[in-house]
């Protein structure tokens, strides 16, 4: 496994985090179990989850994956082994401070997602969403609260614009609060907006990028080549699917599988810290740690931009002058 900082905080992560968003609503309790377990013997060390995963659109039991992993972690004993990280922002409950990021809703949702985790700090506490109706300072002055009370140690932010990220870091340093030292957004071979404004804000910053659906929910695992596909999925690809095609022959020319360049293309870029995957079975795991050992030639990353073009580069020069 390869370590990294998170961000331009001191800790130390390893380059791939597992995600915990299947876990419960796609994956039963056993079957997370054996992924956390083939994760941390293949030295993953950083897990990544929200409160409301299990709920919403996630499920009906919102909070089950930081239940499952709490459970685990009690049962391996391994909590100070890890880093763990979760979210905080989606509707938790019927009430109207049920949700958000208010002050008020910030205290009851770490109090709850630390009794799930079975734990008494978080690691990384991620703002799941921008919230335009509260201010910012607000939100700032309740995570240095939950810092000075020992329940969290580092804040990251998820789902924000560049102007967000600056935003909220000048907040920051007028105030003197701690800054976000991570952003995790869509980021992907075939979801590349983020390079217009937030990959430089990040790396402006000094903020680790955690991109999530890192295989474009599944279109960059090779989906062309699977045996047991629908009609439906492939009508589902739409546009994308010449591309997908020259993809997936572009990577049995490099002899390697499709889902493993995706992951392995991130890693290439400069601001990524860790790719968050979310492997539904062991195989899945594997492929994407594979990804650590693949090196992409100047050649290779050049060709990948001709099938995967992004938007031309930051702003404003990717579309004015």
């Amino acid at each position: 496994m390869q370590y990294t900082r998170l961000g331009r905080a001191g800790a130390r992560v390893s380059r791939l985090a597992l995600g915990t968003m299947n876990f419960g609503p796609v994956i039963d309790e056993e079957a997370s179990r054996a992924i956390l377990d083939r994760a941390v013997d293949a030295g993953i060390d950083f897990i990544d989850t929200a409160d409301v995963y299990g709920g919403g659109r996630w499920g009906d039991h919102p909070g089950q994956s930081e239940e499952i992993l709490g459970r685990w972690m009690k049962d391996r004993g391994n909590r100070d082994d890890l880093i763990v990280a979760t979210k905080v922002f989606g509707a938790m409950g019927p009430r109207s401070n049920d949700r958000g990021l208010s002050a008020v809703h910030i205290r009851a949702s770490v109090d709850a997602s630390l009794r799930r985790l079975g734990t008494d700090h978080l690691d990384l506490y991620q703002m799941h969403h921008i919230d335009r109706d509260v201010p910012l300072d607000e939100t700032l002055s309740a995570f240095v609260t939950l810092r000075e009370q020992g329940k969290i140690t580092y804040l990251g932010s998820s789902n924000f614009a560049g102007w967000h990220l600056a935003r909220v870091h000048e907040i920051a340093a007028a105030s003197g609060y701690p800054a976000p030292v991570t952003e995790q957004s869509l980021y992907n071979l075939t979801e590349r907006t983020v390079e217009l404004e937030v990959v430089p804000a990040a790396e402006q910053y000094g903020m680790g990028l955690l991109p999530w659906s890192p295989l474009a929910s599944g279109q960059l695992g090779g989906v062309l080549q699977k045996t047991d596909r629908s009609r439906s999925s492939l009508d589902a690809l739409g546009d994308r699917r010449p591309a997908i095609e020259r993809y997936e022959e572009f990577c049995a020319e490099l002899g390697i599988r499709p889902g493993v360049v995706a992951i392995a293309w991130l890693l290439h870029q400069p601001t990524v810290t860790a790719p968050v995957i979310g492997p539904r079975t062991i195989d899945q795991l594997d492929s994407a740690v594979e990804a650590l050992d693949v090196t992409l030639d100047a050649d290779t990353l050049a060709e990948l931009d001709r099938i995967w073009p992004g938007p031309g580069g930051t702003a404003p020069e990717a579309y004015a002058w």
